[in-house]
């Protein structure tokens, strides 16, 4: 089969390819045009290796190997509409296999927006993971309509783009039809990442391969939602997904991007100015201090490609909350899961609610709050009464996963301000009590927990986010 696509490549290509049919060498070439047929000029085109930009007539060319080069992709501009297909990232890519069939010719349509808009709302969801019916049944019936009512109220006031974190099943490849099915119409567009569970276990990554093999391990992820890697703009944000799961077969894999992965960013980056607004989309974090198991090998390269730029990754696959202040320009938000602990109850590892990101991007500036699936955004933390709390048995404990160092958590007892909570690193008791084994839970850093006076009655907890937002809990001792 192998050949046979070669050959017919070679034949369709002409003069385009080089004499060596081993090489897999093409030149593919076409146009970024409006609706209009009029040519846009300096959009970001690229295979994955190469980049290029559209001329004043909209033209792009690259010359290929599609031993390596999976897809076409361009950088949507921020003057023009997201492409889409029923709400979800469709017609920003092209499979080199297409391209080929097509004489290796192709004609990217882009519509143009009628006002621009420097807001927009960013929904990041991260590891719906679902294994079997009922674990779709659950995400379709719990997180779905949860987004839905949500994005319709966003959207009243701005657009909506959502992104998806990865493992988006759980080593199910027949189900991505169902889950794309799931987010139709949602009233946002929807855009993918890939994670340890959306590889085809039969096979490693393409780069673990053996050079032009037909067969390779996101296959089958790439033929519902496209290339891994990838970037569009909208507003002031250039955002950006990538791939960081070195996948070895066998539901096998290392957590880290590869030195070509890192390149790809450096030359999609290099068409921004300094400072610029992006938003890093990957399943796996980075920088996690408490429970860093997952942190990607190569944070430190990472890092350093970032660096001119104002960034805030968005990762998840840990299944707990852990909000990580890399530098003053870096800034990562390992999110909860949608399905939590694994579709078995109602949080996630560090007690976090299973739930998704909710993101206000307002030029270079952004606002997040946690949505817990089936709470309303009040819902911020969550308190412990004394006693409740096995391993601190003498304290009232909050919960506040989405804390970082600008936030403040104090407390009041019966009226009278008693000063900042004393944070602490602990399981969460929710957590640990759906475990068999309490001492195999993970270990959170956003606990708070203070110890009530005898005879007192009544305790209230407030958590001031890093926006200046107030939430108060109050508990009868």
């Amino acid at each position: 089969m192998k050949g046979k696509w070669i050959i017919l490549g070679f034949m369709l290509y002409g003069a385009c390819v080089q004499a060596k049919i081993v090489d897999s060498q093409f030149c593919f070439a076409g146009k970024v045009i409006d609706k209009n047929g009029r040519g846009v000029a300096g959009v970001v085109v690229n295979d994955g290796i190469s980049f290029t930009t559209t001329d004043a007539q909209g033209t792009w060319a690259l010359h290929s190997d599609t031993t390596r080069s999976k897809f076409v992709s361009i950088s949507t501009p921020a003057g023009y509409v997201l492409p889409q297909n029923d709400g979800l990232a469709d017609g920003f890519y092209v499979p080199v296999r297409v391209l080929a069939l097509a004489g290796g010719k192709h004609d990217f349509v882009l519509e143009k927006r009628t006002e621009t808009d420097d807001r927009f709302h960013y929904i990041a969801v991260s590891d719906p993971q679902v294994r079997n019916e009922r674990d779709f049944k659950r995400w379709c019936q719990e997180t779905v309509p949860d987004m839905v009512e949500v994005i319709d109220s966003l959207k009243q006031s701005h657009e909506v783009v959502g992104m998806t974190l990865g493992d988006l099943v759980w080593d199910n490849m027949p189900l991505f039809d169902n889950y794309k099915a799931s987010l139709k119409n949602t009233g946002a567009t929807f855009f993918q990442c890939i994670g340890n569970h959306d590889f085809d276990r039969q096979y490693q990554g393409l780069h673990n391969m053996e050079l032009a093999s037909p067969v390779y391990g996101e296959m089958v992820y790439e033929s519902h939602f496209g290339p891994t890697d990838y970037s569009f703009n909208i507003g002031k944000a250039h955002i950006v997904t990538m791939k960081n799961i070195n996948y070895v077969g066998g539901k096998s894999y290392l957590t880290s991007l590869t030195g070509q992965q890192l390149d790809w960013l450096k030359k999609d980056l290099s068409n921004l100015p300094e400072g610029s607004l992006v938003i890093l989309n990957m399943h796996a974090p980075s920088w996690n201090r408490i429970s860093p198991d997952g942190n990607i090998r190569n944070a430190a390269q990472l890092k350093e490609v970032l660096k001119n730029y104002n960034v805030h990754v968005f990762s998840g696959h840990t299944h707990f909350f852990q909000n990580n202040e890399v530098s003053p320009v870096l800034y990562e938000h390992n999110i909860g899961a949608a399905c939590g602990g694994w579709w078995t109850g109602w949080v996630n590892q560090c007690g976090a609610p299973n739930g998704y990101m909710v993101v206000d991007v307002d030029g270079n500036d952004l606002k997040w709050h946690y949505k817990g699936t089936r709470r309303d955004f009040s819902y911020q933390f969550r308190i412990y009464n004394k006693g409740e709390f096995k391993s601190q048995s003498s304290f009232v404990v909050a919960n506040v996963w989405d804390w970082d160092s600008a936030c403040k958590v104090v407390w009041f007892q019966d009226g009278k301000p008693m000063g900042e909570m004393e944070q602490f690193v602990d399981s969460d008791e929710e957590r640990a009590s759906e475990l068999k084994n309490r001492a195999s839970a993970e270990k959170t850093g956003h606990l708070f927990r203070a110890m009530p006076a005898d005879g007192s009655k009544e305790i209230r907890v407030e958590f001031t986010n890093r926006f200046g937002e107030v939430y108060t809990k109050s508990i009868r001792l």
